[in-house]
């Protein structure tokens, strides 16, 4: 063989080593999926959907308040409570009462703040226990006592909210702060135009309610919608607005590969697929649409037809070319944290293949007339 010859044929055969596993591609193959099934040794289940699968898989965790919340009853605006500011007036019958001045028949006793163990002091009717009562009862209270020093006292008693009737309300909101609970703002809706309102859209907003060790969220949209979810406020609610920050990420043969958000909406396979540009069409195989997640165990039990412990990895695949593929695509519920990958074509990889082949030769070629 000529020298040019056996060096094209040297070149040649690197090529093709180098190309059957060098090319550039999006991604495993469909082959290499399947491969990792648990069917042969792998750790994920390779599911294809069908009618019963995507009934199985179309739940989304809901967001909600636990009964806990639902059923707290709203909170007296008129209850005292520790850190409440109050205000009395006392009118004395006499002329030389024991605490009015010659010539003045009430006094102002202003800002008088209820210690943290729920107590005022008032001067000649003593420590006196405030928390728990409403104004209407502390007055009685305080008359009964002032009774015996004084001729028929009249007693007025006015609460202004302070630190023990308060929540704070934080995140996307036009006016953070620490705001009272009173009679217009006890529950959850009220409290939050209190705050002057949501700062981004209502349908990606998500409000979080934190008390003590317990907390629940709801969309600000399921909130106004629903009045099981405007619950009453504690002292000491933490209230916070948050974007919502569920996603999906795209991966392989389509328009975009990128993370999307799900906001609120109920989106199935196809409208994700659209969402990123749909399918490639030079590179994409659309009997081979996956998507990735981890199944909690309850439907990972019932998609399999066998109980199972734990969450399991699941690769459902979507064929766009059979009767009902995208009617089942369209029936197919993205979740938060999936990944829709999308594979190759087999004629894309060999089209690769053949292109490095014939480039090689051309080079190949080049080299040997070089070296001739």
């Amino acid at each position: 063989m000529p020298r040019s010859g056996l060096f094209r044929l040297t070149i040649m055969v690197a090529l093709c080593l180098v190309t059957a596993c060098g090319l550039p591609r999006s991604g495993p193959s469909k082959k290499e999926i399947y491969a990792g099934s648990v069917e042969r040794g792998g750790n994920a289940h390779v599911i294809y959907v069908n009618d019963h699968v995507a009934r199985t898989t179309n739940f989304a965790p809901a967001y909600g308040f636990s009964n806990s919340f639902r059923q707290a009853a709203t909170v007296g605006a008129d209850e005292i409570r520790p850190g409440d500011v109050l205000g009395l007036s006392i009118w004395e019958n006499v002329d030389d009462g024991l605490l009015t001045s010659l010539g003045t028949s009430s006094t102002e006793l202003t800002e008088i703040q209820v210690d943290s163990g729920g107590y005022i002091f008032v001067p000649y009717a003593g420590r006196i226990r405030a928390a728990g009562n409403t104004p209407d009862q502390l007055r009685n209270i305080i008359t009964e006592r002032l009774s015996s020093q004084t001729p028929d006292p009249q007693v007025t008693v006015a609460r202004v909210a302070g630190d023990g009737a308060t929540v704070s309300v934080m995140g996307r909101v036009t006016g953070q702060g620490v705001y009272p609970i009173e009679r217009p703002t006890r529950n959850l809706s009220s409290m939050l135009a209190r705050a002057g309102g949501v700062s981004i859209e209502p349908e990606i907003a998500v409000v979080t309610v934190k008390r003590g060790n317990d907390s629940g969220r709801v969309w600000l949209t399921d909130l106004y919608a629903s009045p099981a979810n405007d619950i009453a406020l504690r002292p000491g609610d933490l209230i916070v607005v948050e974007e919502d920050q569920r996603a999906f990420t795209a991966l392989g043969a389509l328009g975009g590969q990128t993370r999307v958000p799900l906001g609120n909406e109920m989106i199935n396979a196809v409208e994700a697929v659209a969402m990123v540009g749909g399918l490639n069409t030079h590179l994409a195989d659309p009997t081979g649409v996956f998507v990735l997640r981890d199944e909690p165990e309850s439907v990972a039990s019932r998609v399999l037809g066998r109980p199972v412990s734990g969450a399991q990895r699941m690769a459902y695949v979507l064929d766009l070319t059979r009767p009902n593929g995208l009617f089942l695509a369209r029936d197919f519920l993205i979740r938060d944290e999936d990944t829709i990958y999308v594979t190759e074509a087999p004629y894309v990889q060999w089209n690769k293949t053949i292109s490095a082949i014939t480039g090689g030769i051309a080079s190949a070629d080049s080299v040997a007339t070089f070296g001739e």
